[in-house]
């Protein structure tokens, strides 16, 4: 049997991976909320109230503005993103799957090892016919939105191609003006991880058009999803703005990228190196830098300047 590549893996690095602010204060309410949710589990509503209080927290952002929500409907709770993304790879099992580079690695490595005839997107290999697209919104290599992301959209509009617009991102970013009623466009998909320390309770959400009653939906109706998640992120969407963490964090993301002479991105946890530290290279020409550990104490470790 041939041996699989490993997916680089940056998380061991001062600024690798992607994470949630590392706020004590915050990990301290969240085992206190986990104390008052204990009986949550008999709660047969919960999973109603969230998904409703998701979609009102998503669009009360007044650093962001997502046009065409109002046609996806159908919400259903996810364990985070990643439960969405499987059931997206089961519908279009099938076709080719493809996303940019710098993209979320999980895509990566579910398709090299299921699905090994996927590609990335370049001017080389167009969008064909047949492909089923991901892309990361704000894109995961730079926390902005992808440079093609127009193009692409109108591609798989034109060809018929299914489109998943993963949106992990979303309340730690801003300046995100999007219109997502585009025909391709099938899935939206969003997590808590990255807003607040629940990485571990994997609270999520995807909104579709229609009701094609697939697995996820399944669980939906039959109420059999995570309660305790459900529990926990109500109360994070109800004390927390999707702008927090940009207003809170914003002033401190700046002085540090000042100070590693990089480029402030739109999703505020990320500083973007212009080439200097191409150990954090995720495939494309800027190289991207993780301060979340960082921002609530103010301080950069001294070695890493």
């Amino acid at each position: 049997m041939t041996k699989k590549q490993a997916i680089k893996n940056l998380k061991g690095l001062p600024y690798g991976g992607a994470a949630f602010v590392d706020n004590p204060e915050l990990i301290q309410q969240t085992k206190m909320i986990l104390a008052d949710t204990a009986n949550v589990m008999w709660d047969t509503d919960i999973k109603d109230r969230f998904l409703e209080r998701y979609q009102e927290w998503i669009r009360s952002s007044e650093l962001n503005l997502l046009k065409g929500l109002d046609k996806f409907p159908i919400a259903a709770y996810s364990l985070g993103t990643s439960e969405s993304f499987d059931k997206f790879y089961f519908k279009n099992i099938g076709r080719r799957f493809r996303c940019y580079k710098g993209e979320y690695m999980y895509h990566q490595v579910a398709w090299r090892n299921y699905f090994p005839n996927w590609s990335f997107i370049t001017d080389e290999d167009p969008i064909q016919a047949n492909d089923a697209v991901v892309i990361s919104l704000p894109f995961s290599d730079t926390g902005d939105q992808h440079v093609n992301q127009h193009v692409l959209f109108n591609s798989c509009d034109e060809l018929d191609v299914p489109v998943l617009v993963d949106m992990a991102y979303f309340g730690i970013c801003q300046n995100i003006i999007v219109d997502l009623d585009r025909p391709c466009v099938t899935d939206i998909v969003f997590s808590l991880s990255k807003c607040f320390p629940v990485p571990f309770m994997r609270i999520g959400m995807r909104l579709t058009r229609e009701d094609d009653d697939d697995t996820l939906l399944v669980h939906h109706k039959t109420n059999y999803v995570n309660r305790t998640g459900a529990a926990v992120g109500l109360e994070f969407l109800n004390q927390y703005s999707p702008d927090w963490n940009v207003l809170s964090y914003a002033q401190n993301q700046k002085l540090f990228c000042n100070t590693l002479q990089c480029v402030e991105s739109n999703t505020v946890i990320f500083g973007i190196d212009q080439g200097m530290r191409p150990e954090y290279s995720r495939g494309n020409s800027t190289n991207r830098l993780n301060l979340s550990k960082y921002l609530y104490s103010g301080k950069l470790p001294d070695q890493h300047y």
